[in-house]
């Protein structure tokens, strides 16, 4: 093995270590959570003790001890980021690749110290990235399979339990087929038209709602499974790491590290318990919230087709001008007590959340109504 060769490699690995330190110091600097800054901080200190150990081995090989004020230097750009999950999350990216390259650079180290130092540095790496990817969280931007899967049936997850499912159900058919009237109402002038398509979209949104509701809670334990089975397999094969991680995020709540080691090591004795701890932190995913499919089902469709039902009450009994105004001064009343009872299940003030559902509700009035009236006249 060259010796030039084997002296660049020990420099590049100095360069690394003396990189990452600074990067560390300054998004602690820049971090308001102490706890978060600590673990930056110790993140920090280890790189330069590696640092240290590599200049040390520089200066035993060509007499001179290397500046790592040059390299810190060609750092300050990272101060004018605007989000540091993004720097966080390309640290996580390149201590994970760290390892594949450390086990290359290796070969390039002909002395053997260098050779110890170097896999003593690539097992902190690995350790470095699973901090790094409690730290980071999601990728900016990104959602997760879950919440992909549930973004369309919101009403799902809203609210406390069935209260909330209902109310939401409720809200989502009277503002739908509210809709549907008003614009009919406006093309035909209030015929019994208006009923028959109002009938038509209270069943299609209950259909609807009911089979959203148990589609997503049905992928919501699938994607649950996977996850549970992904986990394990992590377990399996890097059952440190795992290990490391979790201790994190206990730490991130607030656990000391000698805490978050005992709790976890504890853990560690029951697998099952484990598992379910690394899910819950690291996914956010619990078994015991899971809705039933069933009752969502049930109640999402029942609900909404109350909410539906509501606006096509007068034309039940007449039709023209009469039947559309009193379709409207049931909605808007219907409108109010539904927002209203938003209150049970938000932090806002009824009258509040009342107003506001009625606003919504005569601006759509409006609008599905005039467009029933241009396409009448179009």
């Amino acid at each position: 093995m060259p010796k030039d060769r084997s002296i660049a490699t020990v420099e590049m690995m100095w360069r690394r270590e003396v990189e990452a330190a600074a990067t560390y110091r300054q998004l602690a600097a820049r971090e308001p959570d102490n706890r978060r800054r600590h673990i930056l901080e110790r993140l920090a200190e280890a790189e330069d003790r590696h640092a240290k150990q590599w200049a040390e081995r520089i200066a035993l090989h060509t007499g001179k001890a290397p500046d790592p004020s040059e390299v810190e230097r060609g750092l300050t750009w990272l101060q004018k980021m605007s989000d540091p999950s993004v720097v966080l999350h390309r640290l996580e990216q390149e201590e994970t690749n760290a390892e594949g390259e450390y086990e290359q650079l290796v070969a390039n180290l002909a002395d053997p110290i260098d050779r110890q130092i170097a896999e003593e540095a690539m097992i902190e790496e690995r350790d470095h990235a699973v901090t790094l990817r409690a730290l980071a969280g999601p990728i900016p931007g990104a959602r997760s399979t879950l919440d992909a899967i549930l973004r369309r049936e919101q009403w799902h997850v809203r609210g406390t339990g069935w209260i909330g499912d209902a109310i939401y159900g409720v809200n989502d058919g009277l503002g739908a087929v509210f809709g549907i009237v008003s614009g009919m109402a406006g093309y035909t002038g209030g015929s019994e038209v208006v009923l028959a398509a109002g009938l038509a979209g209270l069943l299609a949104s209950a259909l609807s709602m009911g089979a959203g509701a148990y589609l997503a809670s049905k992928s919501q334990r699938e994607v649950y499974e996977s996850e549970v089975a992904r986990e394990r397999e992590e377990i399996a094969e890097s059952p440190r790491e795992e290990a490391l991680e979790l201790e994190l995020f206990y730490q991130l709540k607030g656990l000391s590290p000698a805490e978050a080691h005992a709790t976890v090591e504890r853990m560690q004795k029951e697998p099952q318990q484990f598992l379910r701890a690394l899910v819950h932190e690291e996914l956010d995913l619990n078994e015991e919230t899971f809705p039933n499919p069933l009752r969502s089902t049930i109640s999402a469709a029942l609900s909404t087709a109350v909410g539906g039902f509501i606006p096509i009450i007068p034309f039940f009994f007449t039709v023209g001008i009469p039947a559309v105004i009193a379709s409207f001064a049931i909605s808007m009343v219907a409108h109010f007590a539904v927002g209203a009872s938003k209150a049970l299940v938000t932090v806002r003030p009824w009258w509040a959340t009342g107003l506001e559902m009625t606003v919504v509700g005569a601006l759509e009035a409006a609008i599905t109504y005039g467009l029933g009236l241009a396409l009448a006249h179009g």
